[in-house]
């Protein structure tokens, strides 16, 4: 499906810096193209991980993950949320098709609270609020995430037709609405745990997440 979007040929954004990245993936070593890039504000950052065909070029719809940063799960493989397992699960995919990549959002911690606000919420979830009403709670928006640099940095890199790994249709409308065209989404399935039910069924019942 086509987006009737139109996007301008000028972004907002720097392409900062690039490297070649070697990572070791589940026994793996792997080499990946990394691009840094920088937002109009100084906070908004992100990098582009790619997994290309060897010769540069696939003609294949690129295999997308938009990852928002998680500092306690991504780093510290918390148990409160599915995050880090949805990476895990989203590189993967990503590593085995000849044309993937993963973008990564460190802005989007908590959902775009930021790290602070997110243990707050926190707390108020250990005395049994949920994480919709805890955002309500601390007076932070339920999702304040924003996907203009995502789709910005997809343009630059010749990716408007995507495969999106999500289980959340409002980022599908978000990068749609901002011209890229996601032709299927890819769902990423994760195990919950007695830590992170809850998390999960907040996800499924009241944003609208296929889980």
């Amino acid at each position: 499906m086509k987006s009737s979007a139109v996007k301008s040929a000028i972004i907002d954004i720097d392409w900062a810096a690039q490297t070649v990245l070697p990572i070791e993936f589940r026994g793996r070593e792997l080499h990946l193209e990394a691009r840094a890039y920088q937002g109009k504000e100084a906070h908004d950052q992100a990098m582009a991980l790619i997994n290309r065909a060897t010769n540069g070029h696939s003609s294949m719809t690129p295999v997308v993950r938009v990852h928002s940063g998680c500092v306690t799960g991504d780093i510290f493989h918390s148990l409160r949320c599915d995050c880090y397992n949805q990476l895990q699960a989203a590189l993967e995919l990503i590593v085995d098709t000849p044309n993937g990549m993963l973008i990564y959002l460190p802005s989007h911690e908590g959902r775009g609270i930021g790290l602070v606000n997110k243990i707050r919420a926190y707390a108020l979830q250990d005395k049994g609020l949920d994480t919709v009403d805890a955002n309500v709670e601390i007076g932070a928006p339920i999702d304040a995430r924003d996907y203009t640099l995502a789709a910005d940095i997809l343009f630059d890199l010749g990716f408007p037709e995507i495969k999106l790994i999500t289980n959340n249709p409002a980022k599908i409308e978000a990068l749609r609405t901002h011209g890229i065209s996601v032709v299927e989404q890819v769902p990423v399935v994760t195990v919950p745990c007695s830590h992170n039910k809850r998390y999960l069924e907040t996800k499924r019942s009241r944003m609208a997440h296929k889980l």
